[in-house]
């Protein structure tokens, strides 16, 4: 599961890599030239974002499940597991949107994002419990949506590990909402953003 997140939060960042190039060559020029809606770009990124993270997810879930990983709470909590993760990941593509707008070559997207997903995936409960933090950095553990959408998706799959402590802030104990609560929260701040920067952008040479 943890190979399936950060497949998908990487692969979201190509939404920004692909806007800045479309900037660096121009291409949003003529997008802007064209009677359409300023969000349609973004929008249509975003929603290709989707599809290439969905393929991955299937490869990566065929491939485990012939290494041995296995689903053991049901077909519709595994989809509404997988939606989870594909839906967080969506809401990542709009925040690379909005800074592959900003930003003045795609390798600057990707740096940055690095910068950002490492941290935000390493500092949570992907590869180690929460408690086993230092205070500082539990704390932010367990209030970062990664391990929300880490905790949500296991407990959707029914892949617990074994002698794992019961969550005991609410962030975790209601980790699905919790991670719906981030996905719309991001949407709602960075998809304005990013329509008005398309709005505002010009070529790059």
């Amino acid at each position: 599961m943890t190979a399936e997140w950060l497949n998908l939060t990487f692969g979201a960042t190509f939404t920004g890599a692909g806007l800045a190039e479309d900037m660096q060559k121009g291409i949003i020029d003529r997008f802007r030239s064209l009677p359409m809606s300023l969000s349609a770009v973004g929008l249509g990124r975003t929603a290709s974002d989707v599809i290439y993270n969905l393929l991955s997810l299937v490869v990566m879930a065929v491939a485990g499940l012939i290494v041995g990983w296995r689903i053991h709470n049901g077909l519709g909590n595994a989809l509404l597991g997988f939606g989870l993760l594909l839906l967080f990941a969506y809401a990542i593509s709009w925040i690379t949107a909005y800074f592959g707008l900003l930003v003045p070559s795609p390798e600057v997207v990707s740096n940055a994002s690095f910068m950002v997903i490492f941290p935000m995936t390493f500092i949570a409960n992907t590869f180690v419990p929460a408690s086993n933090l230092p205070t500082p950095l539990r704390i932010f553990a367990e209030w970062n949506p990664v391990s929300a959408v880490t905790q949500a998706a296991r407990e959707l799959f029914g892949n617990i590990p074994l002698g794992t402590p019961d969550p005991t802030v609410w962030s975790l104990q209601h980790a699905a909402l919790y991670t719906v609560i981030w996905v719309v929260i991001i949407i709602a701040v960075f998809a304005p953003l990013a329509v008005r920067r398309y709005k505002r952008a010009g070529a790059r040479n």
